[in-house]
């Protein structure tokens, strides 16, 4: 039994759960944002009004499946990172260190001088903004993987 994938995950009262059964997708929307996810058909999603909490199932035929475990562990924690985000954001912050090195603002463009004979120029995605205080770009959204990987592309530029 997956240990994680039990657990029950608690909705703050400001965010709105949508569970669509037949093309099997979540929708969170919070302050912070609105984020969808469509799950696996091996994991069961259901949402409990009353209590304010998604619970994540698989079929008892399906708990000596390996795979099916590890989808429901992993689809609890993909809809946990969803409700955490549109309540309260991540944020991934970078800094920038070098002679001559620096970060700037180019309308909805990061612009990275890091050691180039040229500039770099990154264009984040959808629902990622950045903000740049001196040397430090500071990335944030309500969406982790996405925030986690503009800010992987960022470093794997040097």
């Amino acid at each position: 039994m997956s240990r994680i994938g039990k657990k029950p995950i608690s909705v703050p009262g400001n965010v709105k759960v949508a569970i669509n059964a037949s093309d099997r997708t979540i929708g969170v929307d919070g302050p912070k944002g609105k984020l969808s996810f469509n799950f696996r058909p091996e994991v069961d999603v259901a949402w409990n009004e009353d209590d304010k909490e998604i619970v994540c199932s698989i079929d008892e035929a399906l708990m000596k499946s390996k795979p099916a475990r590890a989808q429901w562990g992993t689809t609890r924690s993909r809809i946990q990172n969803m409700v955490e985000g549109v309540t309260n954001g991540y944020m991934k912050k970078i800094e920038i260190v070098g002679v001559g090195w620096n970060a700037q603002a180019q309308g909805k463009t990061l612009r990275l001088n890091i050691g180039y004979c040229h500039p770099i120029d990154m264009t984040p995605p959808e629902g990622v903004d950045f903000a740049i205080d001196a040397q430090v770009v500071t990335i944030t959204g309500p969406d982790k993987q996405a925030v986690g990987q503009f800010a992987a592309e960022c470093r794997s530029k040097r």
